[in-house]
């Protein structure tokens, strides 16, 4: 047992130097260490951790801010974990009351697994809508998609940045800009030499992760998943938002089966800015 109060301890931010130290807390918590996405998470976004004295980590989270730099339209809380000999002892609540009073009166949004809804809640989070886990290998239709993709280069990240700031409905520029070095694959859609959507697979443990997956309509996303399929031999893996019915049907047709549904919560907003409709699934849950 601890000789020290865990809720007493300082916050600090965290730096690209915590970032073993972040993989064990996963660690400890039965999560994959996932390395690659915490250094996503670290540079793009704002790390917030409690040093337990004996070494390692009480608690951590982070915080991606979106829209002008200074005074962002939107911040993403994500990775919210506190260590297992720490925990029920209101260290994890005492974190993120310190996350929202810092984001001051900036909109907030988490995607909260049933463990953790209860405490958001009681924060003043509230359930806007869900999103499904789902992971498998992919099946391919055997016939080519009325849709074209390509892979991506790097003339076309200010479409990509434009399309992604209209559908998101705040600017992720500094997130996604390291998406072309942070990803395996990145392609388009493109119909007429416009730029109708785009996905990533990015790597994570044993899976590609597709995400962010933007796309102007159903048959779009599924082009993008189907051609980011194509180059990879390891399963997929995606959180959709459930509103989207006919592609988490299509997808589980072709081999990925449900692994679990999450609550999209938020705070000082009652729903989140853009247009759903066409956005299908985040880079990942932990930065929206």
């Amino acid at each position: 047992m601890p000789t020290f109060s865990p809720t007493a301890l300082p916050i600090h931010r965290l730096t690209l130097r915590d970032l073993t130290a972040c993989a064990d807390l996963s660690e400890d918590r039965g999560w994959q260490r996932e390395e690659h996405k915490w250094g996503l998470l670290l540079t793009a976004g704002k790390g917030y951790g409690i040093d337990d004295p004996d070494g390692g980590l009480v608690a951590a989270c982070v915080v991606t801010e979106f829209g002008p730099q200074g005074r962002p339209d939107l911040g993403a809380i994500g990775m919210v974990l506190v260590a297992s000999r720490h925990a029920r002892q209101g260290v994890g609540r005492r974190l993120m009351r310190h996350v929202v009073s810092t984001m001051g009166t900036t909109p907030l949004t988490l995607h909260a697994t049933p463990y953790g809804r209860p405490l958001y809640e009681e924060l003043g989070f509230k359930v806007t809508g869900r999103a499904e886990m789902v992971c498998g290998r992919f099946t391919p239709d055997g016939w080519p998609s009325p849709v074209a993709t390509r892979a991506a280069t790097a003339e076309d990240l200010p479409a990509v940045l434009r399309l992604d700031e209209e559908v998101f409905g705040a600017d992720r520029t500094l997130l996604l800009t390291r998406l072309p070095a942070f990803a395996d694959r990145l392609r388009v859609a493109e119909e007429d030499g416009r730029i109708t959507g785009y996905a990533a697979a990015w790597p994570n443990m044993e899976t590609h992760v597709v995400g962010p997956l933007i796309a102007r309509d159903v048959e779009t996303a599924k082009a993008l998943v189907a051609s980011l399929a194509a180059h990879t031999d390891r399963p997929l893996r995606t959180d959709i938002d459930v509103r989207h019915e006919d592609l988490l049907a299509w997808m589980k047709e072709r081999g990925l089966a449900s692994v679990a549904f999450n609550a999209v919560m938020t705070y000082g907003i009652g729903d989140l800015p853009g247009d759903w409709s066409r956005r299908f699934a985040p880079l990942t849950v932990a930065a929206a």
